[in-house]
């Protein structure tokens, strides 16, 4: 009877969480949990672990090799304050970001109303379109390379062709510091474009098509509707493409690594190549951390910033 009693109990829990797993979808709440639950382990593992990890390091006296350890406080940030090598990887990561951004942003959107238009052989150009960002930066910025080079670089030789150089005449993009920051916002420009173009692509294609049927009906011309109707519905889209860029355009090390490591004359390092160098390469982690966390304030209030446009927008619309 015992035995009988504890089967029909075994059944019915049985039955109990079948049932609640049933109904399940219909718990809202639990079910966002449930589902939030895989991607703030990652935040907090993979992002936030290592975070305060250099927060720690950067008010320390940490170096590679070693397991001394001890707190300094303000230190690191007031020796990186002082030195000149960070403070022009300062201003050169301002610069960078800065000009990039906007080149990407005007590009891009000329780029994405070229590609709404209808035109043969419209699905192979935005295939290539994505090549750029495709491409691994490695690979692209070995090509990249190749075309600056100081004696082989194709640009040289075109120019030079088409008569814009004269015979004593020759660009060092590597070489020489102005050119060399050039050289690198081309790139990343590049790298960035179809990223954006894309994004402001998804944008276009989602504004209704009988209001801009209406301003056409009621005589708007081109540049009116492109100012008083797109741009104001895109504002959220393009403040979300300018977010992502910015912070991963101040945050990138790859292609001022990869093309001059900084040089010539430390005139190229940006924020996170410096941070790279004295803190890994140079094994000082406690000023890697340093120089590293130095831009993060600034990108916290850029992204607040670029938030509450987009949702401002949203409101109005």
């Amino acid at each position: 009877m015992s035995a009988t009693r504890q089967s029909v109990q075994v059944a019915s829990g049985v039955a109990g969480l079948a049932s609640r797993w049933r109904y399940l979808p219909d718990r809202a709440e639990l079910l966002g949990w449930i589902m939030l639950t895989p991607a703030l382990l990652y935040v907090v593992i993979l992002v936030g672990l290592p975070f305060v990890l250099a927060i720690t390091l950067s008010f320390s006296t940490a170096t590679a090799g070693s397991l001394s350890f001890s707190f300094v406080g303000l230190r690191n940030f007031s020796a990186v304050l002082h030195d000149p090598t960070f403070q022009r990887a300062l201003k050169n990561t301002l610069l960078f970001t800065g000009v990039s951004q906007l080149l990407v942003i005007v590009l891009a959107s000329i780029q994405a109303r070229l590609l709404t238009i209808p035109f043969p052989g419209r699905r192979i150009v935005r295939f290539l379109l994505l090549l750029p960002w495709a491409a691994p930066v490695a690979l692209s910025s070995m090509a990249w390379t190749w075309i600056y080079d100081s004696t082989f670089s194709v640009i040289n030789w075109t120019l030079r062709f088409f008569g814009v150089l004269g015979p004593g005449q020759w660009l060092y993009w590597l070489g020489t510091p102005d050119l060399a920051m050039a050289a690198i916002i081309i790139v990343h420009v590049w790298r960035m474009m179809p990223f954006a173009t894309v994004v402001l692509m998804a944008g276009l294609s989602s504004i209704p098509q009988d209001v801009q049927e209406a301003a056409i009906i009621d005589g708007a011309s081109y540049w009116r509707r492109v100012l008083q109707i797109e741009l104001p519905l895109l504002l959220p889209v393009v403040a979300v493409a300018v977010l992502f860029g910015v912070v991963f355009t101040s945050t990138d090390l790859s292609v001022v690594w990869l093309l001059t490591r900084g040089g010539p004359y430390n005139s190229t390092h940006v924020l996170a190549s410096l941070a790279f160098q004295r803190g890994i390469l140079g094994a000082n982690l406690g000023e890697g951390a340093a120089i590293a966390l130095f831009l993060f304030p600034v990108l916290l209030l850029a992204a607040v910033v670029m938030l509450r446009v987009a949702r401002r927008s949203e409101v109005g619309a």
